[in-house]
């Protein structure tokens, strides 16, 4: 087996913080595309819906790109 030298620790830890902030990111994004869906299937509000829709993924864009 290789040896597991204290120098990967830093890149092991920035792999892991990257892939939690994608796995928030999915999240964040299929609750606004439930949220979205509601809002023009059940509540007929389908304007809203979409305006929702884009502006809230524009922000998770946005807010993702500047943390990260």
């Amino acid at each position: 087996m290789a040896d597991q030298s204290d120098d990967d620790f830093p890149a092991h830890a920035q792999t892991y913080e990257s892939f939690n902030k994608l796995v928030l990111f999915t999240i964040l994004f299929v609750v606004l595309l439930l949220a979205c869906m509601a809002l023009g299937l059940v509540g007929n509000l389908g304007l809203l819906s979409l305006v929702l829709g884009i502006g809230g993924t524009i922000a998770l864009l946005i807010a993702f790109a500047v943390l990260g």
